[in-house]
């Protein structure tokens, strides 16, 4: 009997990439036009998990000045045009990211991408990055009529990577990536220096690790719980 071979989902922003510096840099801009004050990267790292109108809302709120629904739809826009031409000035793949891939590719895994970001800038920032090519798909907010916490977003994701979903892994930092796994029923592996808040280990994740270093042995160990319950 011939063995499909294994997917793993990735998710993005604070997973595969620190992007926090790049879209704290990016409100700031926007605060600074409106006079307001700058927000430290520290500061703003747990506004960054959720989505560029969350950052916006967040960062405005931090700085004194709420913005209204009108205002900040008003806003995105600008942010989004602004983010664009700096996206990959001060983002990183965080350490160990792209040795890991390159060791699951040549294992014969596949690898492929699902994010909240709008897929359009997921590509553009992988390819600024220099890894677009490790993934069969990439895969956004508006690739699909749903996206995570919806678990259709993850298994919709695996179809479109030409994936076997009794064979898929997801890794995330985040309760939405936590929860869309669990949709999917997709056992998850979290890593523990993204941008949730709370710690994400608080969303009891199926393995946590704290470098892609380890990612390999949590990975492996999974495939053979799942192949030994089924």
């Amino acid at each position: 009997m011939t063995v499909s071979a294994p997917i793993i989902v990735f998710d993005l922003d604070g997973t595969l990439a620190d992007t926090a510096p790049d879209l704290v840099a990016t409100l700031n801009k926007l605060l600074l036009r409106e006079n307001l004050p700058p927000q430290k990267v520290e500061t703003a790292r747990p506004f960054v998990g959720a989505g560029a109108r969350w950052l916006l809302e967040r960062g405005f709120a931090a700085a004194g000045a709420p913005l209204a629904e009108l205002r900040a739809s008003a806003l995105l826009g600008d942010f989004l045009e602004l983010y664009e031409a700096h996206i990959a000035d001060e983002t990183r793949l965080f350490p160990g990211a792209e040795r890991s891939l390159d060791l699951f590719s040549n294992a014969g895994f596949r690898l492929a991408v699902c994010t909240n970001k709008s897929e359009r800038l997921a590509r553009i920032l992988l390819e600024r990055l220099g890894v677009a090519d490790r993934f069969r798909a990439i895969c956004g907010r508006e690739t699909f009529a749903h996206m995570k916490p919806d678990g259709r977003a993850l298994l919709s994701t695996i179809e479109r990577a030409e994936g076997d979903p009794t064979r898929a892994i997801m890794v995330g930092d985040s309760k939405t990536d936590v929860t869309a796994a669990r949709n999917a029923g997709a056992p998850v592996v979290a890593v523990d220096f993204g941008y949730s808040d709370p710690p994400v280990a608080t969303f009891h994740p199926d393995r946590l690790i704290s470098h892609f270093d380890e990612l390999w042995d949590v990975v492996n160990g999974l495939l053979r719980e799942r192949r030994q319950a089924g």
